[in-house]
């Protein structure tokens, strides 16, 4: 193997910074993107508010912030880094001090911004699902809806006037999706 092929792992990921830009390890190939728009990240926070507060008064475990990294496969590794994440109670031991926690999020949305390549966006929703993620939420902001994935292969639709469900994941959660794509809260 030469240099050019050789691949990257999650502790070398750990230690590369590229000023500006977002980072993350697929199959040990390093991926380099832009950071998400304005836009993209007003919406992500008002779920993560909405999902974190639910979680922290419930305690059913850790809600996650936009871009945290999850070693989600080894040898080769594979980092990826969701716009918000959730990891269900009695899991979080498993979380370092230093590094990636090895394991998938029980529930991983991710917020579909006008610049992102849709492809790669439900290639990442598929990587998760494959470590063991159980749902997925995927938000349009384009077509003002959320499509959700479930570890099942069931898909849905949500539109706006509908329910983010946190369904037996995060039993009792529901958010109206027109909250979260709101201009201003």
């Amino acid at each position: 193997m030469t240099a050019a092929q050789k691949l990257m792992t999650a502790e070398e990921l750990a230690r590369t910074s590229v000023p500006g830009k977002v980072l993350e390890l697929v199959r040990g190939h390093l991926v380099v993107r832009e950071p998400p728009s304005t836009r993209h990240g007003a919406v992500a926070a008002r779920l993560t508010i909405r999902l974190g507060a639910f979680v922290e008064e419930e305690r059913l475990g850790l809600v996650f912030a936009q871009d945290t990294g999850f070693k989600i496969e080894r040898d080769p590794d594979t980092v990826r880094g969701p716009d918000l994440a959730f990891v269900s109670r009695g899991r979080p031991e498993r979380i370092p001090e230093v590094g990636y926690a090895e394991l998938a999020p029980d529930l991983v949305v991710e917020v579909l911004s006008p610049s992102d390549r849709p492809g790669e966006v439900l290639a990442k929703i598929g990587d998760f699902l494959a470590a063991g993620t159980q749902l997925a939420w995927l938000v349009d902001l384009r077509r003002r809806e959320a499509r959700i994935f479930r570890s099942d292969g069931s898909v849905a639709v949500v539109g706006e006037d509908g329910p983010l469900d946190g369904e037996d994941v995060v039993p009792g959660f529901s958010c109206p999706l027109a909250a979260v794509l709101a201009a201003e809260s």
